[in-house]
């Protein structure tokens, strides 16, 4: 009776409008979930996209799901990957390689005995979608193109949302909205309070959140690269994209971290476009990735996950590389016309760099041939020239509401009673600036990396204040500090939220209420038997411990000291590490990668010579290592299945005589191993 009086008096009121039971406005996966949420529960949907097509990251690149914990993920968000795992089980979906093939290069996080598939190709996430979309066709309508009127867009009644009208003059109405976007526009035009940037960590008790110098050890510069336009002239000014000042540690500021394309890439001759140059290339903006190359950083900079038919998905890795690190701040809260400008200036930049790795003379040829084995794959995003259609937004807008999802809820400190879903994913910030240190070299910050136990998160975090709107569900750009919402924000999450939110309006709608007083019990009941995983709990993570190199006696030479070829993923999970981690070659790419460690030894004479690296049962048993001495060279293996004997997790090679100087080295390479091969530090003790 109340929902058919309302629509009487918004019928009296206002102007025509396309209307249902819920407007969703954002066709991420958390408004498809939302949509098919509310059509299962037997109302009537408008899912409005402002692009021509939906699925955000899901559809738009992302085919590495981030998720952490898997049992964390229920409901529909289970269902889209269970849907995967029955399109992938058609052998006429593998074209450029056998599904047998696939699950054998152990490169992703399915086993191949799973009824679910996490990893994916970009066109298969849209076909999956489309396939549930029809299956309630008759109770979603789907609206393509039309973006919101950023001036006159929300019209409200006290505290409700009557109407949302485009920038066409076209206008939803509903008795309930939700925004599904990832900037939150529907949220602040319709009054919500809202922040934007970083938190300092005084705000909510925290630890990880505001300016987090001395812990932005990821992704980070190992070589000394000057910063000045012209180098060792501070007069001449900074590179483009430097700051002078970081600003202070632990404190706020407005800059959110650091947006990307995931690219899909493939090494199939027939399938790969070769890197072209932009027509706009401006090599001052990629002065700094040749500088820190030339300076001696061998990394591969980009991390290409591997998806079905040699596909990949691929995204940030190392000082350099496809963030555009400092140039999205003005991006959440900016008209479209700015947006569009930094979204054109993310595209050109990582373009540009990916060009400058595989063909600038000044790349060295080992980079340069390992970016030109992989292309843009032609049969991808075919509407948009084989680059990804949507932008990372990481973070944008985050809702201020009666509770905000902290650092505290990651860590399990502060568990919720009200749970709608769950995180799994670790606490995780891109990195949001560079900046000069006092030293005069470049340095990276704002990311951070550690672990989270599986969590609840709240209800009261995807619904705003009832005093500011009563109508709006927001599981997106939920009520969340920086640093929490770095481990909420993973696609199968807003899934969840996305169902969730749409439970919670019917509800509303059921109930006669606002979003703020439906009856939690009810909506728990609810929430359950849709699949939901509400909460569970989990073993607290064991305590790491690491090592510095000042603890150690001798010359030490770190994992970020040596010289690299392959090497590129960094591990920080098995304790006993020198210095803030080690790295390892993913079990992949055998005969590829190797590290070499140079001392510069004070005197010559007699050194003991130990490797570090954390033993576990995945490693490889036969670690091919290479002693070069003054002697010549001596050649073994190390089983790195057994546990060093000796303090520092340090496994002793010998006692081998140098020259003074950098004329010795220690190699170790991943040729002709069965296993992760770990590279930590090398030691050198005189006699």
């Amino acid at each position: 009776m109340r929902r058919t009086l309302l629509l009487c008096l918004l019928s009296s009121t206002l102007v025509a409008a396309d209307s249902a039971d819920v407007i969703i406005y954002g066709g991420t996966s958390g408004g498809i979930t939302a949509a098919i949420q509310t059509a299962r529960m037997g109302r009537t949907a408008i899912l409005i996209e402002p692009t021509k097509f939906l699925g955000g990251l899901t559809t738009g690149g992302l085919g590495a799901t981030d998720i952490g914990n898997k049992r964390a993920i229920g409901g529909l968000s289970r269902e889209f990957y269970s849907n995967l795992h029955r399109y992938y089980s058609d052998p006429a979906k593998w074209k450029q390689q056998t599904r047998e093939d696939y699950f054998a290069k152990k490169h992703h996080s399915n086993s191949g005995n799973e009824t679910t598939m996490w990893t994916f190709e970009p066109h298969a996430a849209s076909e999956v979608y489309e396939a549930m979309l029809r299956e309630v066709s008759e109770r979603v309508t789907v609206v393509y193109g039309e973006r919101l009127d950023l001036k006159q867009g929300v019209v409200k009644k006290d505290s409700q949302i009557t109407q949302i009208i485009m920038e066409s003059g076209r206008a939803f109405r509903g008795l309930m909205f939700m925004d599904a976007t990832y900037e939150g526009d529907l949220m602040a035009k319709a009054g919500v309070r809202y922040h934007v940037g970083r938190e300092a960590n005084s705000v909510y008790g925290e630890t990880l959140n505001g300016v987090q110098i001395q812990q932005s050890i990821h992704h980070q510069f190992t070589k000394k690269v000057d910063p000045y336009v012209k180098p060792g002239d501070a007069s001449s000014g900074l590179l483009p994209g430097i700051e002078k000042d970081p600003g202070v540690e632990f404190s706020g500021d407005r800059k959110v971290q650091a947006y990307n394309f995931r690219m899909c890439t493939t090494d199939v001759p027939e399938n790969r476009r070769n890197w072209e140059k932009p027509a706009n290339y401006d090599e001052r903006w990629f002065e700094l990735a040749l500088r820190n190359v030339e300076a001696g950083d061998m990394r591969i900079s980009w991390s290409p996950s591997w998806m079905p038919n040699r596909k990949t998905d691929t995204n940030n890795n190392f000082a350099v590389s496809t963030d555009f690190i400092g140039m999205n701040w003005d991006y959440p809260e900016a008209d479209y016309e700015t947006r569009a400008k930094i979204w054109k200036a993310h595209e050109d930049w990582q373009k540009g760099l990916m060009w400058t790795y595989a063909h600038h003379p000044r790349v060295p040829k080992t980079i340069r041939d390992a970016f030109q084995k992989l292309g843009l794959a032609k049969d991808e995003f075919t509407d948009n020239n084989n680059w990804p259609r949507q932008l990372y937004v990481r973070e944008a807008r985050r809702m201020i509401s009666d509770y905000v999802m902290t650092e505290k809820n990651c860590k399990r400190q502060e568990i919720v009673e009200d749970s709608v879903g769950m995180g799994a994913y670790n606490m995780d910030s891109h990195h949001i600036q560079r900046y000069v240190t006092p030293e005069g070299f470049v340095r990276n910050e704002g990311d951070v990396q550690v672990g989270s136990r599986p969590y609840p998160v709240s209800y009261r975090s995807i619904r705003p204040k009832e005093s500011e709107c009563s109508n709006l569900l927001v599981p997106v750009c939920l009520s969340a500090s920086h640093i929490a919402y770095g481990s909420i924000r993973m696609e199968p999450v807003f899934m969840v939220l996305g169902q969730s939110a749409a439970i919670a309006a019917v509800h509303a709608i059921e109930q006669a209420t606002s979003v703020q007083k439906i009856d939690y019990a009810k909506l728990k009941e609810r929430l359950l038997r849709e699949g939901q995983v509400l909460d569970f709990e989990s073993p607290p993570p064991p305590a790491v411990h690491s090592f510095q190199k000042s603890q150690l006696p001798g010359i030490v030479v770190d994992d970020t000291e040596a010289e690299l070829t392959g090497f590129e993923a960094e591990g920080h999970t098995t304790g006993g590490y020198i210095e803030r981690g080690y790295r390892h070659d993913g079990n992949a790419s055998k005969g590829d990668q190797k590290a070499k460690y140079i001392p510069n030894l004070p005197k010559a004479g007699r050194y003991r010579v130990a490797i570090s690296y954390g033993a576990l049962a995945n490693r490889a048993t036969e670690v091919p290592v290479i002693i070069h001495h003054a002697e010549g060279e001596t050649t073994m293996k190390v089983n790195q299945q057994q546990k060093p004997k000796e303090k520092f997790n340090l496994h002793p090679l010998g006692s081998f005589s140098f020259e003074a100087g950098k004329a010795g080295w220690v190699q170790l390479s991943n040729a002709g191993t069965d296993g992760h091969v770990i590279i930590d530090a090398v030691q050198f003790v005189a006699e």
